[in-house]
């Protein structure tokens, strides 16, 4: 096979393409726009066709010519196997830096007061976060595992459950304590409630109404409550006194075990149909920082108890020999704690 020729003036056009501008597509090369002008002039005279109808005045001074249009479509779809090609390269390699893509909630409520284990583990191992509400593109952002929460279908990528998740009303001991109707669900009436605006409500994600319903109240009226975009902020809302949340088990579970908040009506089982799922590339499943963070997620979650409290602390691993995925045994005593790269 050939290599193609000119690749640098192949992706300043195609940079120009996208941008319609030279100066844009600069931008985004690091290069100075002359030198963007100049590489496709180039391109453009090896080629012996037109790549632009360029205009001096207008929005749109810079646009593809049909043979252009034509042809972008594969080069963009060439230069997206050539950055696989080149992660697949680096991902080769038995070290560095695990990119971990999870939600903020998740990341402040569940991951971050347990990953100095982790790092204990690994001290020659730094852990990058990639914290997102929406789903990533893992070969474009450099994501080399994520949590997810949903239904477990998501296109490209390996799904293994993680931990299933019930949903319930919380809120802080003080307001209980001021509002002793509250011991039962028709206490709920007049009290302000806090909503999770953060999960996509078509997966069925369990909202008030719903929760109302399970508890065989489907009637019952309540007053205009605090509807926030985080399931953090959520939680930090009921701490704080504002209202009674609809937590999520996973997200709470520390919350709970240290008295800031309390659960409510233990007796309704809400059920959610969505869970958190370990999800990675299929081609990267036996990388060893992989491999690694992905057995460190399981034993966090197998030494959880069922109500909610951390066991003695998971037993750690060490890196395993270079080329194997199995960690070896190690003391959960953690020592210097480093903050993961945002």
């Amino acid at each position: 096979m050939k290599a193609p020729v000119f690749l640098n003036a192949l992706r300043a056009f195609e940079a120009s393409a996208r941008h319609q501008s030279f100066s844009a597509a600069a931008g985004e090369l690091n290069v100075t726009p002359a030198a963007v002008g100049q590489m496709v002039r180039s391109l453009e005279a090896w080629l012996g066709v037109p790549l632009f109808e360029r205009s001096a005045s207008g929005r749109a001074r810079l646009v593809p010519t049909q043979a252009a249009q034509r042809a972008l479509p594969d080069l963009r779809d060439g230069f997206d196997r050539l950055n696989l090609g080149f992660a697949k390269l680096r991902e080769g390699s038995t070290v560095g830096v695990p990119t971990v893509a999870v939600s903020p909630a998740f990341a402040a409520k569940w991951l971050l007061p347990r990953i100095d284990r982790f790092q204990t583990a690994w001290p020659d191992t730094d852990v990058r976060l990639d914290t997102n509400l929406k789903p990533v593109d893992f070969v474009a952002q450099g994501i080399d595992i994520g949590v997810r929460y949903g239904l477990g279908h998501w296109p490209g990528l390996v799904a293994e459950k993680l931990m299933d998740e019930a949903v319930f009303p919380v809120c802080a001991p003080s307001l209980l304590c001021a509002h002793p109707a509250l011991k039962t669900p028709e206490g709920l009436k007049g009290m302000t409630l806090i909503h999770d605006l953060s999960v996509d409500r078509s997966t069925g994600y369990v909202t008030w109404p719903t929760w109302f319903e399970r508890a065989g109240l489907p009637s019952l009226e309540t007053r205009a409550g605090l509807k926030i975009n985080n399931s953090a902020a959520v939680l930090q809302a009921a701490v704080d006194g504002h209202g009674v949340a609809l937590a999520r088990s996973v997200l709470v579970r520390d919350d709970l075990m240290a008295n800031r908040l309390v659960r409510l009506y233990p007796e309704v089982d809400c059920s959610s149909p969505l869970a958190y799922y370990v999800v990675y590339r299929a081609e990267c499943a036996t990388l060893p920082r992989l491999a690694a963070f992905r057995e460190w997620l399981q034993q966090e979650v197998a030494a959880l108890g069922t109500d909610g409290a951390d066991r003695d602390a998971p037993k750690d691993v060490t890196p395993p020999a270079h080329g194997t995925g199995k960690p070896r045994a190690r003391s959960t005593q953690s020592q210097n704690r480093r903050t993961p790269r945002k």
